[in-house]
């Protein structure tokens, strides 16, 4: 009788465990036995994280092939998730540069920029916390066809990133809101799939031509 209570406690804990079970842990616990397995600290590293659009960004390395780079973007992300995993996804790899891309889905969620800026100041400082000469590169939320009836959110948002940036001198503001804009002030429906949302090469060739310009 003992034993059966026993076991069906522990059977319980268990459950109400893998219950609080973050949603992106899994998907965390892949992308750290990934690097774990094949990142130096001998090599300056440069870690990439944030939603999709950096988890889609495959050719990162041979991009900025002067650095290790570690692509720890998980898709659906938030900045609080960003800041749930910071330690795995960002720390751990002592990198010389964070470049972050987070608050477009945020915004999509609903979460007021005020909130989102908040959020984000707390994530850097914690990075900062630990690596005290890290520069963070923090890329402007991305107009996209799909949340375009957003956009006035999302340049409330890059309004308040663009002012955090100018507070301190380790962080920059990447601007890659203007270049995939028309010239009649709407997106550029072109550089995106078919959803509307995640981009094509043609996108992300924007991207780079903006932040090679950071990453020397």
């Amino acid at each position: 009788m003992k034993k059966s209570l026993l076991f069906l406690c522990l059977l319980a804990v268990q459950l109400i465990s893998a219950q609080q079970q973050h949603p992106f842990q899994e998907e965390v616990n892949t992308i750290v036995k990934r690097y774990d397995s094949i990142w130096t600290p001998d090599l300056p590293t440069v870690v990439f994280t944030g939603s999709s659009s950096i988890r889609l960004w495959k050719e990162l390395p041979e991009l900025f092939p002067q650095y290790q780079v570690v692509n720890s973007g998980f898709g659906g992300s938030m900045t609080a998730d960003l800041s749930h995993f910071s330690q795995d996804l960002i720390s751990r790899y002592q990198p010389k540069k964070v470049i972050i891309y987070e608050g477009d889905n945020d915004l999509n969620d609903n979460i007021k920029p005020k909130i989102i800026r908040r959020q984000m100041q707390q994530l850097i400082a914690s990075i900062q916390k630990e690596h005290d000469s890290v520069q963070v590169l923090l890329i402007a939320a991305k107009p996209s066809p799909s949340r375009w009836h957003l956009k006035n959110r999302f340049k409330r948002l890059n309004r308040k990133f663009k002012r955090l940036c100018k507070r301190d001198t380790q962080l920059t503001y990447v601007n890659i809101w203007d270049p995939m804009i028309r010239e009649d002030s709407q997106v550029r429906a072109d550089i995106f799939l078919e959803d509307g949302l995640h981009m094509t090469d043609e996108g992300y060739q924007i991207w780079y031509d903006v932040l090679k310009n950071h990453l020397h």
